[in-house]
């Protein structure tokens, strides 16, 4: 492998900075970083290998010379920028919305549908968090039963809404335990300590959000299943970090609880913590710091009609890492 120039954009946000948590931690060759961000971060410093690295501003020029540029900012700046750093000769693997179901960019979880980047023209795009938990332990017992249609219900971190939703939640719960008054929430729209909030993301004609549609639209493209079927319930709650989702699949042939754990255990990127007697179950304190995604409670659906094969089951794993930025370093392993 030749060592690369390494661009990242955002690389203050906490995305941005477990991106280089992630280059260190799977010795990615990198010949030179060039962390982006905007104007008002320009001339920080931040650590990789060591050695400060000092922040750029992001602007079309600051993309001169990088082979592959990370990319952990808004759907705005994505658009604007990364387009800029194709002319300039890099490519781009995106963690924004911005391009994720345009026809012409490969939206990919390696442990799914690695040949996809072959047909890129400049732009990966990286699943959502969501997304990417749901699917990686989805994939193997898609690959021995065949999926037609998940009910999920997902339990998403503070995390998920970047370093704000992570230092909002923690004022939150010291104001609470000292029983206090909480005051403005943003970014979340309620009280999120002590509270569940039913929303990510906002409604469309059929009331459901932007977060819930993602699922499928996004499920769709890299399990290159066009029909699947999908109904996601999205809900932010107190958890600090790791998104958590119960999910029900319907699959196209009959799969045991106990060969579905099979298939599970054999698969990349997956943990199974399946044993109830034990009190052995996934959950976020566990799961969080590292890239599996951990799954359990593998159980047959006792609501499924005579002649419906459907399985239930829970899963957990690191939203910033797994859900972000360690898929987008996976994909720039690729490209090397």
């Amino acid at each position: 492998m030749s060592d690369k120039v390494i661009g990242i954009l955002g690389a203050t946000g906490v995305v941005g900075q477990q991106m280089l948590q992630c280059l260190e931690e799977r010795n990615y060759p990198v010949k030179e970083l060039m962390p982006l961000a905007s104007a008002r971060s320009a001339g920080k410093t931040l650590k990789f290998l060591g050695e400060d690295v000092v922040v750029r501003e992001a602007k079309p020029e600051a993309f001169e010379g990088i082979d592959i540029v990370l990319g952990a900012a808004d759907d705005a700046t994505a658009k604007r920028l990364l387009p800029e750093a194709v002319k300039r000769g890099a490519v781009c693997v995106d963690n924004s919305h911005a391009f994720r179901l345009q026809d012409d960019v490969p939206l990919v979880i390696p442990e799914i549908n690695a040949d996809d980047v072959k047909w890129h023209n400049g732009i990966i795009s990286n699943p959502n968090c969501a997304t990417i938990i749901a699917l990686v332990p989805l994939w193997p017992l898609h690959q021995a039963a065949g999926m037609k249609r998940l009910v999920v219900s997902t339990y998403q971190a503070a995390s998920g809404a970047g370093m704000p939703g992570l230092t909002e939640l923690e004022r939150e719960m010291g104001i609470v335990a000292a029983g206090g008054e909480i005051g403005e929430t943003a970014p979340f729209a309620y009280q999120l300590a002590a509270n569940l909030i039913p929303q990510i993301g906002g409604f469309n004609e059929e009331a459901y959000t932007s977060e819930e549609m993602k699922l499928q639209n996004e499920g769709r493209k890299i399990c290159h299943l066009p029909e699947l079927l999908v109904n996601c319930t999205c809900v932010r709650v107190p958890v600090m970090r790791s998104h958590s989702e119960s999910i029900t699949v319907e699959l196209e042939r009959p799969l045991s609880p106990d060969e579905a754990r099979a298939a599970l255990a054999a698969a990349p990127g997956v943990c199974v913590v399946d044993d109830p007697a034990q009190l052995r179950y996934p959950m976020p304190l566990e799961t969080s710091d590292q890239d599996l995604i951990f799954v359990g409670r593998v159980r047959r659906d006792l609501s499924a009609p005579e002649g419906v094969n459907s399985l239930t089951f829970f899963c957990c794993g690191d939203q910033i890492r797994k859900g972000a930025a360690t898929n987008a370093v996976q994909i720039a392993e690729l490209l090397v």
